[in-house]
């Protein structure tokens, strides 16, 4: 069964290597040379190299020198995961068995963008891992496979990322065989069930320390890295914050306005939140703020 492979993030090499690595029939992998909005961003052109496997670089999935670069190589199936941009008919017509995208959400629920980062914001308690024959929707075709995990409080987008890919290439695994021996089964997607996320924005990423502490780690713990990091304002300068921790001295005085530095230990500052107070454990502060001062 010949693949042509698409991707541009750390998953795509992951699912790439994966594939390599059980023996699957690699014919061509199509990726990108940089990106400007993926933080997670990854050039396959190595591992294609490694493994001497015919590259193309495009920025344009859909053009017409991309399209026949895919057809001359034949594929019985296309495999992409970890690419932005919607895949239009042009190339979800070629090959026979179609175009498997993936999505970590339990579909049909929280289609669109930012999945894992959402999931986390919005501190929903479970997740899922989706692969799905695409169409010219949005995450809108049948699904091949999918399972769910658990989301942890404790769990940020780092480990939450590593947590995706370990699931994700049990699945690989078993739905290539399974797209060999045409035993696969597709489960159909209800049109009118389900919602799809927005895109994020900058606003999106802003603390407020007037919310609750918990509703603080999780925007924090949801945007931390591979992602771009939650962010402040002091001094008219945005200050990234990657790390946070619940204070353990939960009763604060109520008579104490969020914003208010009320510790600094160990570069740790310790900040009064909506219902208790936080610590701003790793963060991009050059200049501390002083205890009893505002951070806005």
């Amino acid at each position: 069964m010949k693949i042509v492979y698409i991707g541009s993030v750390i998953f795509s090499a992951k699912a790439l290597d994966k594939l390599i690595s059980i023996g699957a029939e690699i014919v061509g992998v199509i990726t990108k040379k940089e990106s400007n909005f993926n933080n997670d961003f990854f050039d396959l052109k190595p591992i294609a190299e490694i493994n001497k496997i015919s590259f193309h670089y495009t920025l344009d999935i859909n053009s017409e020198e991309t399209v026949n670069w895919i057809k001359n190589l034949a594929p019985n199936v296309i495999f992409c995961f970890g690419w932005s941009n919607l895949i239009k008919s042009n190339v979800l017509e070629i090959a026979p068995l179609g175009v498997i995208g993936y999505h970590p959400t339990l579909l049909p629920n929280n289609k669109g963008r930012h999945p894992l980062i959402w999931a986390k914001i919005l501190g929903l308690e479970k997740s899922g891992s989706t692969f799905f024959f695409m169409d010219e929707g949005a995450d809108t075709g049948d699904i091949l496979s999918q399972k769910e995990f658990e989301i942890l409080f404790e769990d940020d987008a780092t480990s939450l990322y590593a947590k995706l890919i370990d699931i994700a290439l049990g699945q690989i695994e078993d739905f290539h065989s399974k797209l060999k021996d045409n035993t696969f089964i597709r489960i159909k997607q209800t049109e009118s069930e389900g919602n799809s996320w927005r895109k994020r924005t900058a606003k999106d990423g802003i603390i407020d320390f007037r919310l609750a502490t918990k509703t603080i780690c999780n925007l924090v713990r949801g945007l931390t890295k591979p992602y771009i990091g939650a962010h402040l304002e002091y001094k008219n300068k945005n200050i990234t914050v990657w790390e946070v921790e619940i204070s353990e001295d939960i009763g604060e005085r109520d008579n104490l306005e969020p914003g208010k530095v009320l510790n600094i230990k160990d570069n740790k500052i310790k900040v009064k939140t909506g219902d208790s107070a936080i610590w701003l454990v790793k963060h991009e502060f050059i200049d501390l703020p002083e205890v009893g001062s505002y951070i806005l």
